[in-house]
């Protein structure tokens, strides 16, 4: 674990970084690492939101392959399907020699499709929360953990340039964990697609459909399956498994104990190890990889169908009778 005593921001003096896209990420990374006294230039394309988004932040947006021109750290902080063709056309052409290649996740450095070429260090600096997270609890004098890894070879002096930058955005004023690029990439995919969207999201929809199919009211399943998660996810963020079971009734405390198991059988498990594997082996890789390069049409239409599922259009309306939440529509 590295905190602020063991990253020097003197290693990145007289270097610029380069920040390609300015979304999620890119807007608060920049950000901090200006307010940090860093030299930063922003790549964004014109004509989009995020490219006004960076003229009101005060950066003088640039093309990508400017941004690569000036840069001595490269951080790649686009969408990971778009990386890989973003990097062949308007990077790889144009690092300078020596420049360190970064992302804030490893998809495209593990799974090949971001391979840089001799002499440039591959450098991973993963802030673990989101971007709006990241730029506000810098704001306040904080930071969000992070994560750093190194690719194969890279130099002592690449690291020390990842805890600077790691310092830069706040990140070791939380404190900042050394992992594997396999590793921090491996175990996102798993937590996503197992847990935190794909099982998350399953769970609560069937849970639903239920519900419904028993003839409960839609809104009564919505409530209990859905809009009630983030009090449970709240008392995990806050003090874990032990105190949600501390903080909900005894009788819920039962019910998990007991009932909990039924739910995620041997069977559940065995799945989740498939899953683990297709991640490892690069087949999910391979079948994203694929699926974008085909035009994405089963993923855009699933999108389609999900968004016409009951518990949305169930959610939409009773979030609207709440008034304290900050109600989004997609």
């Amino acid at each position: 674990m590295y905190y602020d005593g063991d990253a020097d921001l003197g290693v990145l003096a007289g270097k610029t970084i380069a920040i390609i896209g300015y979304g999620s990420q890119g807007h608060a990374q920049a950000q901090n690492l200006r307010d940090s006294g860093l030299e930063v230039v922003v790549a964004q394309r014109p004509g989009g939101p995020n490219h006004a988004l960076a003229v009101s932040h005060g950066f003088q947006p640039v093309s990508v392959e400017e941004a690569v021109k000036q840069a001595d750290v490269v951080n790649i902080l686009l969408p990971d399907e778009l990386q890989a063709d973003v990097y062949r056309t308007s990077i790889r052409p144009h690092l300078k020699p020596g420049a360190v290649l970064m992302a804030s996740h490893g998809f495209n450095f593990h799974f090949g499709q971001v391979e840089p070429p001799p002499g440039h260090d591959i450098l991973l600096v993963a802030p673990k929360g989101p971007g709006h997270l990241v730029r506000s609890e810098y704001v306040k004098g904080g930071g969000v953990p992070c994560l750093i890894a190194l690719g194969p070879g890279a130099s002592p002096e690449t690291k020390k340039i990842g805890l600077a930058y790691a310092k830069g955005i706040g990140g070791t004023r939380g404190g900042v964990i050394e992992t594997t690029i396999a590793e921090e990439t491996e175990t996102d995919l798993f937590g996503e697609q197992v847990v935190l969207c794909g099982g998350v999201s399953e769970l609560i929809k069937a849970g639903f459909d239920t519900l419904v199919e028993a003839g409960y009211q839609p809104e009564m399943a919505y409530f209990e399956c859905l809009h009630e998660m983030k009090l449970i996810v709240d008392l995990f963020y806050q003090g874990g498994l032990e105190y949600m079971r501390y903080s909900v009734s005894n009788t819920a405390e039962y019910g998990d104990y007991t009932r909990g198991k039924r739910i995620i059988t041997e069977e559940t498990r065995k799945e989740m190890r498939k899953i683990l594997e297709e991640i490892r082996s690069g087949q999910f890789a391979r079948d994203w990889i694929l699926e974008n390069r085909g035009g994405a049409a089963m993923f855009k239409s699933t999108r389609r169908r999900e968004r016409q599922h009951p518990i949305a259009e169930t959610g939409r309306r009773l979030r609207r009778m709440m008034k304290w939440i900050d109600s989004k529509e997609v």
